[in-house]
């Protein structure tokens, strides 16, 4: 099954994430979430990036956060609305927010 997961809040607590979490499973970081992609402590990524192999991030929270699309490790696509529509609608069968 694949599952799409939106994520909406820094620092997000993963424990739940942690037994949903399969090669199939897609997060989605949008409004604060989006911070999990560019903030750092203690110089290390959010740990939330390790969990699944893929990651997107909303083009539009990020800029209106004042973060470049740079800022963004490369294992982080970013994504606008059209994108995330076309995903859900083709890539998941399953969609839940966190």
């Amino acid at each position: 099954m694949k599952l799409g997961v939106f994520i909406s809040d820094f620092k997000y607590d993963a424990e739940l994430l942690d037994r949903i979490a399969s090669d199939e499973t897609g997060v989605f970081l949008v409004h604060d979430g989006v911070y999990n992609a560019v903030v750092k402590e203690n110089g290390k990524p959010s740990p939330l990036l390790e969990k699944v192999s893929k990651v997107f991030v909303l083009k539009d929270d990020l800029k209106l956060r004042g973060f470049a699309e740079d800022a963004v490790p490369s294992n982080v696509e970013v994504v606008d609305y059209g994108d995330i529509v076309d995903k859900l609608m083709e890539e998941y069968r399953k969609v839940i927010w966190l």
